[in-house]
Protein backbone atom coordinates (compact mmCIF):
# COMPACT_ATOMS: atom_id res chain seq x y z
CA UNK A 1 0.00 0.00 0.00
CA UNK A 2 1.33 3.04 -0.94
CA UNK A 3 1.81 6.08 1.36
CA UNK A 4 0.42 9.97 0.19
CA UNK A 5 2.37 12.44 0.30
CA UNK A 6 2.48 16.30 0.93
CA UNK A 7 5.40 18.47 -0.99
CA UNK A 8 5.09 22.33 0.21
CA UNK A 9 7.55 24.22 -1.88
CA UNK A 10 7.74 23.95 -5.51
CA UNK A 11 11.10 25.50 -6.67
CA UNK A 12 13.83 24.36 -8.24
CA UNK A 13 14.93 22.45 -6.08
CA UNK A 14 11.52 20.32 -5.86
CA UNK A 15 11.12 19.77 -9.47
CA UNK A 16 14.89 18.68 -9.79
CA UNK A 17 14.87 16.33 -7.84
CA UNK A 18 12.33 15.93 -4.80
CA UNK A 19 9.52 15.62 -7.36
CA UNK A 20 11.33 12.62 -9.25
CA UNK A 21 12.78 10.96 -6.22
CA UNK A 22 9.51 10.98 -4.81
CA UNK A 23 8.08 9.09 -8.41
CA UNK A 24 10.65 6.48 -7.70
CA UNK A 25 10.24 5.43 -4.27
CA UNK A 26 8.58 2.22 -3.85
CA UNK A 27 5.53 3.15 -1.44
CA UNK A 28 5.28 6.97 -1.46
CA UNK A 29 2.78 8.72 -4.16
CA UNK A 30 2.57 12.50 -4.37
CA UNK A 31 -0.97 13.49 -3.62
CA UNK A 32 -0.76 17.11 -3.06
CA UNK A 33 1.66 20.12 -3.49
CA UNK A 34 1.23 23.47 -1.32
CA UNK A 35 3.21 26.77 -2.68
CA UNK A 36 2.08 30.75 -2.47
CA UNK A 37 2.70 30.73 -6.08
CA UNK A 38 -0.29 29.84 -7.83
CA UNK A 39 1.72 29.28 -11.12
CA UNK A 40 3.67 25.81 -9.27
CA UNK A 41 2.31 23.51 -9.70
CA UNK A 42 2.85 20.04 -10.98
CA UNK A 43 0.69 18.10 -13.77
CA UNK A 44 -2.10 15.93 -12.36
CA UNK A 45 -1.68 16.91 -8.75
CA UNK A 46 -4.14 18.68 -6.43
CA UNK A 47 -2.26 22.17 -5.70
CA UNK A 48 -3.38 24.56 -2.69
CA UNK A 49 -1.75 28.03 -1.53
CA UNK A 50 -0.64 27.04 1.78
CA UNK A 51 -0.38 23.61 3.61
CA UNK A 52 -3.31 25.02 6.31
CA UNK A 53 -5.74 24.39 3.04
CA UNK A 54 -4.29 21.19 1.88
CA UNK A 55 -4.44 19.22 5.44
CA UNK A 56 -8.19 20.78 5.42
CA UNK A 57 -8.98 19.50 2.19
CA UNK A 58 -6.88 16.17 1.60
CA UNK A 59 -7.23 15.17 5.67
CA UNK A 60 -6.23 11.93 4.11
CA UNK A 61 -2.76 12.60 3.38
CA UNK A 62 -0.17 10.96 5.99
CA UNK A 63 3.15 12.43 5.25
CA UNK A 64 4.39 15.98 4.17
CA UNK A 65 7.91 17.11 2.93
CA UNK A 66 8.73 20.42 3.59
CA UNK A 67 11.25 22.13 0.38
CA UNK A 68 10.54 25.83 1.67
CA UNK A 69 12.93 28.54 3.07
CA UNK A 70 14.21 27.51 6.37
CA UNK A 71 12.82 30.95 7.78
CA UNK A 72 8.74 29.46 7.40
CA UNK A 73 9.58 26.43 7.71
CA UNK A 74 8.86 25.36 11.50
CA UNK A 75 5.60 27.11 10.84
CA UNK A 76 4.22 24.73 8.86
CA UNK A 77 6.12 21.82 10.57
CA UNK A 78 4.36 22.33 13.61
CA UNK A 79 1.17 22.57 11.62
CA UNK A 80 1.72 19.06 9.64
CA UNK A 81 3.47 17.42 13.07
CA UNK A 82 0.22 18.45 14.88
CA UNK A 83 -2.45 16.83 12.78
CA UNK A 84 -0.48 13.53 13.23
CA UNK A 85 1.75 13.99 9.83
CA UNK A 86 4.87 12.55 9.38
CA UNK A 87 7.66 14.89 8.38
CA UNK A 88 10.51 15.49 6.27
CA UNK A 89 12.77 18.51 6.38
CA UNK A 90 15.14 19.83 3.58
CA UNK A 91 18.48 21.20 5.01
CA UNK A 92 19.00 23.29 7.16
CA UNK A 93 15.87 21.44 8.88
CA UNK A 94 14.92 25.22 10.76
CA UNK A 95 16.06 28.72 11.35
CA UNK A 96 17.34 27.94 14.64
CA UNK A 97 18.26 24.94 16.79
CA UNK A 98 15.86 25.81 19.32
CA UNK A 99 13.01 25.26 16.72
CA UNK A 100 13.94 21.86 15.84
CA UNK A 101 14.19 20.83 19.11
CA UNK A 102 10.69 21.81 19.57
CA UNK A 103 9.31 19.74 16.23
CA UNK A 104 11.27 16.79 17.52
CA UNK A 105 9.29 17.09 20.94
CA UNK A 106 6.13 17.72 18.73
CA UNK A 107 6.70 14.61 16.48
CA UNK A 108 7.44 12.62 19.55
CA UNK A 109 4.23 13.85 21.38
CA UNK A 110 2.07 12.95 18.57
CA UNK A 111 3.56 9.66 17.73
CA UNK A 112 4.71 10.19 13.75
CA UNK A 113 7.85 10.65 12.35
CA UNK A 114 10.31 13.54 12.13
CA UNK A 115 13.37 13.05 9.80
CA UNK A 116 15.97 16.22 9.26
CA UNK A 117 17.44 15.17 6.35
CA UNK A 118 21.24 16.34 4.95
CA UNK A 119 21.34 15.50 1.18
CA UNK A 120 24.87 15.32 0.75
CA UNK A 121 25.85 12.89 3.16
CA UNK A 122 23.52 10.57 0.33
CA UNK A 123 26.24 10.98 -2.64
CA UNK A 124 27.50 8.05 -3.78
CA UNK A 125 31.39 8.22 -2.81
CA UNK A 126 30.59 10.00 1.52
CA UNK A 127 30.12 6.46 2.66
CA UNK A 128 33.36 4.80 0.85
CA UNK A 129 35.49 7.88 2.17
CA UNK A 130 33.52 7.41 5.75
CA UNK A 131 35.09 3.29 6.05
CA UNK A 132 38.37 4.43 4.94
CA UNK A 133 39.49 6.71 7.18
CA UNK A 134 37.82 4.36 10.41
CA UNK A 135 41.07 2.76 10.53
CA UNK A 136 43.60 5.48 10.15
CA UNK A 137 45.18 8.28 12.03
CA UNK A 138 43.69 11.79 10.70
CA UNK A 139 46.32 14.08 10.56
CA UNK A 140 44.19 17.07 8.53
CA UNK A 141 41.11 18.17 6.52
CA UNK A 142 41.17 20.86 4.43
CA UNK A 143 37.42 21.71 2.76
CA UNK A 144 36.47 23.99 -0.02
CA UNK A 145 33.29 24.50 -0.80
CA UNK A 146 32.84 27.38 -3.23
CA UNK A 147 30.69 28.29 -6.10
CA UNK A 148 28.50 31.23 -8.06
CA UNK A 149 25.56 32.29 -5.93
CA UNK A 150 24.30 33.77 -8.85
CA UNK A 151 24.24 30.85 -10.88
CA UNK A 152 22.75 28.50 -7.77
CA UNK A 153 20.39 30.87 -6.41
CA UNK A 154 19.69 33.10 -8.95
CA UNK A 155 17.45 35.97 -7.64
CA UNK A 156 17.02 34.72 -4.39
CA UNK A 157 16.78 37.02 -2.13
CA UNK A 158 15.86 35.05 1.06
CA UNK A 159 19.44 33.68 1.40
CA UNK A 160 20.31 36.79 2.26
CA UNK A 161 17.41 37.77 4.74
CA UNK A 162 18.50 36.99 8.83
CA UNK A 163 17.62 33.29 8.95
CA UNK A 164 18.72 32.61 5.30
CA UNK A 165 22.38 31.45 6.19
CA UNK A 166 23.77 33.13 3.31
CA UNK A 167 27.39 31.02 2.43
CA UNK A 168 26.22 28.71 4.78
CA UNK A 169 23.39 27.67 2.91
CA UNK A 170 25.69 25.44 0.55
CA UNK A 171 28.28 25.18 3.59
CA UNK A 172 26.48 22.90 5.83
CA UNK A 173 26.60 20.57 3.07
CA UNK A 174 29.87 20.16 3.98
CA UNK A 175 29.51 20.20 7.31
CA UNK A 176 27.08 17.79 6.92
CA UNK A 177 29.69 15.96 4.64
CA UNK A 178 32.69 16.03 7.72
CA UNK A 179 30.54 15.19 10.59
CA UNK A 180 29.21 12.13 8.77
CA UNK A 181 33.28 10.86 7.80
CA UNK A 182 35.03 11.81 10.12
CA UNK A 183 35.85 8.89 12.97
CA UNK A 184 35.57 11.55 16.17
CA UNK A 185 33.66 14.50 16.71
CA UNK A 186 35.00 17.84 16.38
CA UNK A 187 33.79 21.45 17.66
CA UNK A 188 34.37 24.91 15.90
CA UNK A 189 37.35 26.87 17.38
CA UNK A 190 37.29 30.19 15.58
CA UNK A 191 35.73 31.76 12.41
CA UNK A 192 35.78 34.33 9.81
CA UNK A 193 32.62 35.96 8.22
CA UNK A 194 32.58 38.18 5.68
CA UNK A 195 29.47 40.24 5.51
CA UNK A 196 28.23 42.49 2.09
CA UNK A 197 27.79 45.73 3.21
CA UNK A 198 24.03 45.87 2.23
CA UNK A 199 23.46 41.70 3.63
CA UNK A 200 22.40 40.29 6.56
CA UNK A 201 24.05 36.83 5.93
CA UNK A 202 27.62 36.26 4.79
CA UNK A 203 29.30 35.89 1.39
CA UNK A 204 32.23 34.20 2.68
CA UNK A 205 33.55 32.40 5.72
CA UNK A 206 36.78 30.57 6.88
CA UNK A 207 36.55 27.83 9.91
CA UNK A 208 38.93 26.18 12.24
CA UNK A 209 38.21 23.42 14.21
CA UNK A 210 39.72 21.35 17.03
CA UNK A 211 39.72 18.16 18.75
CA UNK A 212 39.99 15.87 16.09
CA UNK A 213 42.78 14.28 18.17
CA UNK A 214 45.47 16.91 17.13
CA UNK A 215 44.52 17.00 12.96
CA UNK A 216 44.59 20.28 11.69
CA UNK A 217 40.79 20.61 10.28
CA UNK A 218 39.16 23.97 8.62
CA UNK A 219 36.79 25.05 5.89
CA UNK A 220 36.85 27.48 3.24
CA UNK A 221 33.54 28.85 1.66
CA UNK A 222 33.15 31.61 -0.75
CA UNK A 223 29.75 32.28 -3.06
CA UNK A 224 31.64 34.44 -5.92
CA UNK A 225 33.57 31.44 -7.30
CA UNK A 226 32.84 31.36 -10.96
CA UNK A 227 33.09 28.49 -13.39
CA UNK A 228 32.50 25.35 -12.06
CA UNK A 229 31.96 24.98 -8.21
CA UNK A 230 34.79 23.36 -5.96
CA UNK A 231 32.97 21.13 -3.48
CA UNK A 232 36.03 18.96 -2.00
CA UNK A 233 37.36 17.77 1.26
CA UNK A 234 41.34 16.66 1.00
CA UNK A 235 42.02 14.21 3.46
CA UNK A 236 45.36 13.82 5.03
CA UNK A 237 46.18 10.69 7.14
CA UNK A 238 49.54 8.85 8.42
CA UNK A 239 48.42 6.07 6.47
CA UNK A 240 48.28 8.04 3.01
CA UNK A 241 46.14 10.72 1.60
CA UNK A 242 42.72 11.45 -0.32
CA UNK A 243 40.13 13.65 -1.89
CA UNK A 244 36.38 13.48 -1.93
CA UNK A 245 35.15 15.49 -4.47
CA UNK A 246 32.06 16.54 -7.06
CA UNK A 247 29.98 17.31 -3.28
CA UNK A 248 31.15 13.84 -2.08
CA UNK A 249 30.18 11.99 -5.98
CA UNK A 250 34.04 11.03 -6.44
CA UNK A 251 36.55 9.42 -3.43
CA UNK A 252 39.63 8.78 -4.70
CA UNK A 253 42.04 7.39 -2.08
CA UNK A 254 46.06 7.62 -2.40
CA UNK A 255 46.52 3.94 -2.87
CA UNK A 256 43.43 2.49 -3.35
CA UNK A 257 40.39 2.19 -6.20
CA UNK A 258 38.70 5.47 -7.30
CA UNK A 259 34.95 5.45 -6.04
CA UNK A 260 32.27 7.14 -8.20
CA UNK A 261 27.97 7.01 -8.67
CA UNK A 262 25.19 8.44 -10.41
CA UNK A 263 23.24 11.47 -8.33
CA UNK A 264 20.96 9.60 -6.14
CA UNK A 265 20.93 11.41 -3.38
CA UNK A 266 17.26 12.42 -2.66
CA UNK A 267 16.08 9.25 -4.30
CA UNK A 268 18.12 7.61 -1.15
CA UNK A 269 16.65 10.15 1.58
CA UNK A 270 12.94 9.69 0.63
CA UNK A 271 13.65 5.37 0.65
CA UNK A 272 15.04 6.18 4.39
CA UNK A 273 11.89 8.21 5.03
CA UNK A 274 9.26 5.25 3.99
CA UNK A 275 12.00 3.28 6.47
CA UNK A 276 11.67 5.69 9.18
CA UNK A 277 7.96 5.84 8.83
CA UNK A 278 7.69 2.20 8.56
CA UNK A 279 9.40 1.32 11.51
CA UNK A 280 8.07 4.15 14.09
CA UNK A 281 11.69 5.91 14.47
CA UNK A 282 12.72 9.38 13.69
CA UNK A 283 16.23 11.14 12.56
CA UNK A 284 17.46 14.39 13.58
CA UNK A 285 21.26 14.62 13.50
CA UNK A 286 21.81 18.74 13.85
CA UNK A 287 25.57 18.41 14.08
CA UNK A 288 25.81 20.33 10.80
CA UNK A 289 23.48 22.83 12.01
CA UNK A 290 25.64 23.38 15.50
CA UNK A 291 28.88 24.13 13.53
CA UNK A 292 27.05 26.61 11.65
CA UNK A 293 25.40 28.06 14.94
CA UNK A 294 28.76 27.91 16.65
CA UNK A 295 30.27 30.07 13.89
CA UNK A 296 27.88 32.97 14.02
CA UNK A 297 28.38 32.84 18.14
CA UNK A 298 32.34 32.85 17.55
CA UNK A 299 32.45 34.72 14.23
CA UNK A 300 34.59 37.86 13.83
CA UNK A 301 32.70 40.14 11.41
CA UNK A 302 34.83 41.32 8.26
CA UNK A 303 32.77 44.22 6.00
CA UNK A 304 32.68 43.16 2.74
CA UNK A 305 31.95 44.91 -0.55
CA UNK A 306 28.15 45.49 -1.33
CA UNK A 307 26.32 42.33 -3.15
CA UNK A 308 23.52 42.89 -6.02
CA UNK A 309 21.99 40.33 -7.86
Amino acid sequence: MSLSLALVGIGKIARDQHIPSIADTPGLTLGATASRNVNAVVDGVDAFQSLDALLQERPEIEAVSLATPPQARYHDAALALRAGKHVMLEKPPGATLSEVHALEALAKANGVTLFATWHSREAAAVDAARDWLKDKTLTAVRITWKEDVRYWHPGQDWIWEAGGLGVFDPGINALSVMTAILPAPVHLASAELHFPENRDTPIAAELVFADAGGADVTASFDWLEQGEPRWTVEIETSEGNATLSEGGARFVPENGEPVAGEDAEYRRLYARFAELIASGASEVDLAPMRHVADAFTLGRRVVAPAFDW
